[in-house]
């Protein structure tokens, strides 16, 4: 099974090593940037946590989470800010940006790896849309199993059809990308010849029907398709 990937952005290359070491003598998968500028050129899609150092070079650590927030497809990413910097205006100020929770340095490794598998239990464990153990697909407490074939919603088992638990796969493996009906009849309905658009726009009504409240989630694009916004 593939490991929970985490992010470290600080710009002490001593303390990337110290984390990088004991997360991933905890069983995660660690990798580190010495700035915002380098975190942001990085495809942060595949880590489920990000740890960000407030004080940085250019962008700060604030200044990233912003940019990250503002991301439609990283807007769930988990975000932990990790600072010597302590005020209450620094903490407020996180949170408010969507931060998930705030350490203080110094701090122990025992305090990281707590507040770690609290904020990762809280999120569901993903990042944006993806699961990190290669199975699953989730955004919040929507959750897509891809080796049992099944939906959960807010940990209920949820019975859809083969073609309605496809079109949700399509969709929440690219969030924010629009697929038209004629791509969703080609993938969802390969085979079939007598298939029309409107068959599609019944299942999305079927599917948005049993994933409440994550149906407003799949938004229609007018003239355009179907896509999953987060």
């Amino acid at each position: 099974m593939e490991r929970k990937r985490i992010l470290v952005v600080d710009d002490e290359e001593n303390l990337c090593e110290i984390l990088k070491f004991n997360l991933e003598k905890a069983g995660y998968g660690v990798d580190t940037a010495l700035s915002a500028e380098e975190a942001l050129s990085m495809d942060l899609s595949v880590y489920c946590l990000l740890i960000i150092d407030i004080m940085m070079g250019d962008i700060s650590g604030i200044q990233m989470a912003g940019i990250v927030k503002k991301n439609r497809s990283l807007a769930s990413l988990p975000i932990i800010f990790c600072t010597a910097r302590g005020s209450e205006d620094d903490i407020v100020s996180g949170l408010n940006l969507g931060a998930d929770d705030y350490i203080a340095k110094p701090f122990s490794i025992k305090e990281v790896l707590a507040r770690i598998e609290a904020v990762l239990r809280r999120s569901g464990g993903g990042g944006g849309v993806y699961g990190q153990d290669g199975e699953t697909l989730r955004y919040d407490g929507l959750t897509l199993d891809r080796v049992s074939k099944k939906v959960f919603v807010d940990d209920a088992d949820t019975s859809l059809t083969k073609k309605e638990f496809e079109i949700l796969h399509l969709l929440l493996q690219k969030p924010g990308r629009v697929f038209s009906r004629e791509e969703l009849l080609k993938t969802v309905w390969p085979d079939d010849v007598f298939v029309t658009d409107r068959t599609v726009d019944v299942h999305i009504t079927r599917l948005r029907k049993k994933i409440t409240p994550y149906d407003r989630n799949i938004v229609a694009r007018l003239g355009y398709g179907y896509c999953f916004e987060m």
